[in-house]
């Protein structure tokens, strides 16, 4: 008996029992599924905050000061800027706010800094300009609005040389920046920027808690931030009272995190493969005991004891590497239904699809062994002689 005789047989073996051969799949389907659907949700994951990350910049560097007692002030800042490997710092003083124009009113982030702010976070002008060094110094009140404000207070016209009015006191608008969306957990469009001597003019504080650096380049960011920890601990006696946080270490925990947690249900998807597995030689074993007359028949006409081997290792190939297609097309349907209803981001790759199909392949060939090892010793008389 040739190959293609005994997948032919196999189908017709199979669809002669549709019901219990798509019950036997069934193990092989949702290991399989599984498998691609949280590895794409997972590599989804990653992609997103790394995508997240670089919006931000590599080079970005965020300080917090928790310790309130000790003040961080403006001439420190300074000196955090000539650190080496560092090429530009930015206070951050931010909360937020009722912002309104006439009428319309808006729950708005309002973020106090300066110019250099804008080159820092990556961010472009769509109309006017950003805050000057001109405002810093003269305690303007004039703002800048994300995208999302200035269309939510402003609907389709320029709102450049109009007035808002934050928390009831009026500001001049001097412009509008591009959009720029979300990003580990903040959100530029939906904001509004003024000077940050006006800032702390408005909440009465003259100290910093939070402020950006920008290293030279990604070579230097360790430099900048070994120098800028060291400038701190100058001031501040305990590394509890401040934190000095880059992007690639954000990057790479959250990168590490995802990643362990996909590999984790990743593995709870392959024992359920494994359970397919049994599933398998379980039905193949029924197979076998259903079918020993037939088995004695061909014998005794005859076939060899390769030739059942064959054919029943090639039935349970079969059984799974449909099992294994399904699976394919159902995790990548799955993967997609997610990304959809979320907003997430799902990536597929077709070595991982290959890898999940072959494995598939190579489970119903090893739990087909023992059945079909058992079917091809079968003592021809005994069989026949079975009802």
């Amino acid at each position: 008996m040739n190959l293609m005789t005994s997948i032919i047989m196999a189908f017709r073996n199979i669809r002669a029992n549709k019901t219990r051969a798509f019950l036997t799949m069934l193990g092989i389907i949702i290991g399989v599924s599984s498998v691609i659907a949280l590895l794409a949700i997972g590599q989804g994951s990653s992609k997103s905050v790394a995508n997240s990350v670089n919006s931000l910049g590599t080079n970005l560097i965020t300080v917090n000061i928790t310790n309130t007692d000790t003040h961080f002030t403006m001439d420190k800042l300074n000196q955090v800027g000539k650190v080496y490997g560092v090429k530009s710092v930015a206070p951050v003083l931010s909360g937020r706010d009722t912002v309104a124009n006439g009428s319309t009113s808006s729950q708005v982030s309002v973020t106090g800094t300066t110019s250099a702010y804008m080159g820092i976070r990556q961010l472009t002008v769509a109309d006017g300009r950003f805050i000057s060094s001109f405002d810093e110094n003269n305690r303007t009140k004039n703002v800048v609005l994300g995208s999302d404000t200035a269309t939510t207070l402003f609907g389709t016209q320029s709102p450049v040389n109009k007035s808002i009015l934050i928390n009831g006191e009026r500001f001049n608008v001097i412009g509008v920046m591009n959009s720029k969306g979300g990003s580990m957990g903040q959100n530029s469009d939906d904001a509004v920027y003024l000077p940050f001597s006006t800032a702390q003019r408005l909440l009465k504080t003259t100290y910093i808690t939070q402020f950006y650096a920008q290293a030279d380049n990604q070579g230097d960011v360790n430099w900048a931030v070994n120098g800028i920890s060291r400038l701190l601990s100058e001031t501040y006696s305990s590394t509890d009272d401040y934190s000095v946080v880059n992007q690639q270490d954000v990057m790479q925990a959250l990168s590490s995190v995802t990643g362990t947690m996909t590999m984790l249900l990743a593995g709870i998807a392959g024992i359920s493969l494994l359970v397919g597995g049994i599933g398998i030689m379980n039905i193949m074993l029924v197979s076998v005991t259903e079918r020993t007359r037939e088995i004695g028949i061909r014998k005794a006409i005859g076939a060899k004891n390769r030739d059942i081997l064959l054919q029943f290792l090639i039935e349970s190939a079969v059984l799974s590497m449909l099992g294994g297609a399904l699976g394919v097309a159902l995790g990548i349907l799955a993967a997609q239904i997610y990304a959809a209803a979320t907003g997430g981001l799902a990536v597929y790759s077709i070595s991982v699809m290959a890898f999940a199909f072959l494995f598939s392949a190579a489970v119903g060939i090893i739990f087909g062994v023992f059945p079909a090892y058992k079917a091809s010793r079968l003592s021809p008389i005994e069989a026949l002689r079975t009802e």
